[in-house]
């Protein structure tokens, strides 16, 4: 695609001539062009996020255009700091020099993101991107065209084509985008995806961060709080449908409580979308109705203990329970990213600790019950993130690093975290030329037993 060869190279000498967004003051009002761009769009944004997924436009606001603002407005108040180079010690042996730590851009960013959350995934890490001083092209996700399309004007508009450009289109699209050399190139997506994306990266040697997903255990043992956990997983596991990365993807519960739980989980759906989710406005729609036949084949053969209607036509299907007797089910090898959440009875902490140590390492990792006990939980697994007595609000937090580990992915964003990622940590040592020191040099006759005591 010669267009696509054309921006790209338009770009790099862009970067390579006066760039002044490279400067902390061209950044910084690159940003504020780009805040101004969202909040005049904002209700572009939130009718095209009904087209795509039925979100509320409470959802909307909260899962993806409150994020971008707030990521934007951290970035204003601390990129200046974030900034600044970082005086290190020198040795005595490099006397008379000093060290320190440039953080530059890398140059010429790809950034391809999701349909889950197809503005936010988009937006933060290209807010962190500028906020590091890059290029860069952006590739919202065909999947959710109508928010792909408002994305492309909020782009335009706030930026320069130049510096950041926006493609458009489907599988070709970033299919020719992958064949291009890049400096950093951030993907949002699937595993399966993922290795293709890194296997393209390693023909140039580009190095990547890749936020993956998996599935995200969720243990409930004896000590909970039932109404409270029953409360917060139902919320985070029906968070867009199911479409979150790092919703609850199973439920591991303490045998002597699971039915108080599946009775107050019941509940809280009811309370939440009402007898009827379909007719809730809050209830948001898979993406398309290969995902709802996906979804459904997974049903067939469950045993349901609430919920389980489809309408494939409408993208639909209801919040659903299901009970596991077997952790060897389909249900437990692959990534629901759906309504539908397993529950399965465990007899003690120590079997889920087990149990989730035997799979890939997960996105998130939520833990319910005694605090200690939840420690000592994440101090026995490993995931891209945790929660202790609730799920999903790690990610909200910038000063957390949001990113997975293993399978789950690799690299991390958000706030500081975002920055840092898009930036080259660049080591400079400035030596003085009022004197020279002529212990390094030869002849070294004599000299080592000196050099020993500098080093």
């Amino acid at each position: 695609m010669n267009g696509i060869d054309d921006i790209l190279q338009r770009q790099r000498c862009f970067f390579a001539g006066d760039f002044a967004p490279r400067t902390v003051a061209g950044r910084l009002d690159s940003l504020k062009r780009l805040k101004a761009a969202i909040l005049a769009h904002t209700a572009e944004i939130e009718d095209a996020l009904w087209k795509d997924l039925r979100k509320s436009p409470y959802e909307t606001y909260v899962t993806e255009v409150g994020m971008a603002i707030e990521e934007i407005d951290g970035c204003l108040k601390r990129l200046g700091r974030w900034a600044k180079p970082e005086r290190v010690a020198s040795p005595v042996m490099l006397f008379p020099s000093r060290s320190r730590i440039v953080r530059e851009p890398y140059g010429l960013v790809l950034i391809i993101a999701p349909w889950n959350y197809p503005f936010q995934l988009l937006m933060t890490p290209l807010i962190s991107a500028v906020a590091a001083g890059n290029v860069v092209a952006v590739k919202p996700s065909e999947y959710a065209a109508h928010t792909a399309k408002v994305v492309g004007t909020v782009i335009r508009e706030a930026f320069d084509e130049r510096h950041v450009s926006v493609f458009e289109g489907g599988a070709d699209v970033s299919t020719a985008l992958l064949k291009q050399r890049f400096d950093y190139i951030f993907f949002t997506g699937s595993a399966r995806v993922g290795r293709i994306v890194m296997a393209a990266a390693a023909t140039h040697l580009t190095p990547v961060t890749l936020e993956l997903g998996g599935k995200s255990p969720c243990i409930v043992d004896a000590s909970a709080h039932i109404a409270v956990a029953a409360q917060r997983i139902v919320w985070g596991k029906l968070l867009n449908a199911g479409q979150t990365c790092v919703a609850p993807d199973y439920l591991l519960v303490h045998t002597s409580v699971k039915t108080a739980l599946i009775e107050e989980m019941i509940r809280c759906i009811r309370l939440f979308y009402g007898e009827e989710a379909r007719l809730s406005p809050d209830y948001p729609r898979l993406v398309s109705t290969a995902t709802a036949d996906r979804l459904a084949s997974l049903l067939e053969g469950a045993t349901i203990l609430y919920g389980g209607t489809v309408d494939r036509e409408e993208r639909y299907i209801e919040p659903t329970l299901l009970d596991v007797a077997s952790l060897d089910c389909p249900l437990m090898r692959e990534e629901i990213f759906g309504p539908l959440l397993p529950v399965c009875g465990i007899s003690s902490v120590d079997e889920a600790v087990a149990y989730i140590n035997s799979r890939p390492k997960p996105l998130a990792l939520y833990y319910f019950g005694d605090t200690k006990r939840g420690r000592d939980v994440i101090r026995r697994t490993s995931s891209g993130g945790a929660c202790i007595n609730d799920t999903v609000l790690h990610i909200v937090n910038p000063a957390l690093p949001f990113g997975g580990v293993g399978e789950s992915g690799m690299g991390s964003y958000h706030g500081r975290a975002g920055f840092e990622t898009f930036s080259h940590r660049r080591s400079v040592l400035v030596s003085a030329t009022w004197i020279d020191i002529k212990l390094k040099y030869p002849p070294y006759r004599n000299k080592l037993k000196w050099m020993k005591r500098l080093w």
